[in-house]
């Protein structure tokens, strides 16, 4: 590939291109000594008395076509280069004769037009010669700037400089002059492509490939419709409990289920099309929690997993479980009490989390409503609290004494309550715990 010298090494092959035709030509006879340059028109001094000339201006360049989808240089994760893509340009050139005498622009531009007709391809040995560090002419060497171009490796590029004329209408052609502020004379355009310029940068590479393997799959993405308790639609789902996924395409090759941050590998015999049953990993904390089921395509020898596709995601509420609760009194006024009530809680709760103690009363006498009370837990964000708790002890002020249904909310999630199941019970079907009792 060519380096970043590579477009002003096309203009130079150009001008030596031209400069060989108007000596080959013997132009001089007809119009008198010709220069061949490429400078900007507004830097050409014109007027009755203006020198022979043939001047080829680099006037734009654009992205080519059709290696623009090459990308960008990548690098790895650890910020080393993998590929040098090159920068592929169109060079775009205005071909202009000038001359004092009658007729002589003509001839100029048509004997330019006609090498440049002539020469649709720069060969790799017409680059080289042009870019030679000796003149060909004299062991002079050659001027600076010469000098530099040679070390362009244009020649060594993939593709080889392809020359064609492009076509501008009058209002293009004039828009062009009177950005170059300068007057305009006989001009005819050309593009060169493509030019590819690439970094000299080392690159890692990957082992080539040893052996290939084909592998085909039908790709059936597994849809989640709900969640719910193994026991039970009904029933509340709490730490340990074991769920069901229920739903279509849910087993694959390789069949996991994602529960919050958790990815389990649910068993065989629990597994099929429509439902998977897994146990709640116990670090799962109370509270709104997603699943979602993941098929892993397994390649490679020997087999191993690689991603897949993945299903919805479903949210299910986990709801906190009460353990032992106890009321301890602290004061007694106008017949209501202030205490502490120490709960047990599983899942254990996060510092962050908001806990709140409802307290609903049971037996209440005929004549008057059960009262109810909701009692928060205080922030625990202080930098010195544990990160979770499983017990905790709420403050409670203002309580009629009496029995009470207990509930703990975590995040929204309520704890469940028991319900009489015995018939014969005078309290079947109404719920009968978990309870406390203040007094």
């Amino acid at each position: 590939m060519s380096n970043a010298l590579a477009i002003a090494a096309v203009t130079a092959v150009l001008r030596d291109l031209l400069n060989d035709g108007v000596i080959d030509h013997d132009l001089s006879a007809a119009v008198g000594n010709v220069t061949v340059s490429t400078l900007p028109p507004d830097r050409i001094a014109t007027g009755p008395q203006e020198d022979s000339r043939l001047n080829l201006f680099l006037y734009h360049v654009s992205p080519n076509a059709g290696w623009r989808n090459a990308a960008y240089p990548a690098y790895d994760s650890q910020g080393r280069r993998i590929t040098n893509p090159p920068l592929a340009l169109d060079l775009h050139y205005l071909l202009t004769a000038y001359a004092s005498a009658e007729y002589h622009r003509e001839i100029l531009l048509g004997y330019g037009m006609q090498l440049l007709h002539e020469t649709p391809i720069l060969t790799r040995d017409a680059i080289r010669r042009s870019l030679a560090p000796v003149s060909p002419v004299s062991s002079a060497p050659l001027p600076t700037a010469m000098q530099a171009l040679s070390a362009a490796d244009l020649a060594d590029q993939v593709e080889l400089v392809k020359l064609s004329p492009e076509s501008l209408n009058t209002e293009e052609m004039s828009r062009l002059w009177t950005a170059f502020q300068a007057r305009y004379r006989p001009t005819a355009a050309y593009q060169a492509s493509v030019v590819l310029i690439e970094a000299r940068r080392p690159t890692r590479l990957s082992f080539p490939v040893r052996e290939r393997r084909l592998y085909l799959f039908s790709l059936q993405q597994p849809v989640i419709e709900g969640v719910q308790a193994e026991a039970g639609e009904r029933e509340p789902i709490v730490a340990g409990s074991r769920v069901t996924l229920r739903g279509a395409r849910l087993r694959g090759a390789d069949t996991r289920v994602r529960i919050g941050e958790e990815e389990i590998t649910p068993a065989a015999a629990d597994l099929s099309p429509d439902a998977i049953t897994v146990a709640l990993p116990a670090v799962l904390r109370a509270g709104v929690q997603g699943a979602q089921v993941v098929h892993q395509m397994l390649l490679g020898e020997p087999p191993l997993p690689h991603g897949g596709t993945a299903s919805n995601v479903v949210a299910f509420l986990l709801r906190p479980s009460l353990g032992l609760i106890d009321f301890t009194r602290t004061s007694i006024s106008g017949g209501r009490v202030t205490g502490d009530v120490e709960v047990e809680v599983d899942p254990p709760v996060g510092r962050s989390q908001r806990v709140v103690l409802f307290l609903n009363e049971l037996g209440a006498p005929a004549d008057r409503a059960p009262f109810g009370y909701s009692f928060p837990l205080p922030a625990r964000n202080a930098p010195a609290a544990p990160e979770t708790a499983d017990a905790f002890i709420i403050r409670v002020s203002g309580v009629v004494p009496g029995t009470y249904l207990a509930r703990l909310q975590v995040d929204g999630a309520e704890s469940p309550l028991e319900v009489d199941v015995v018939e014969a019970s005078p309290t079947f079907g109404r719920y009968v715990g978990p309870t406390v009792e203040i007094v």
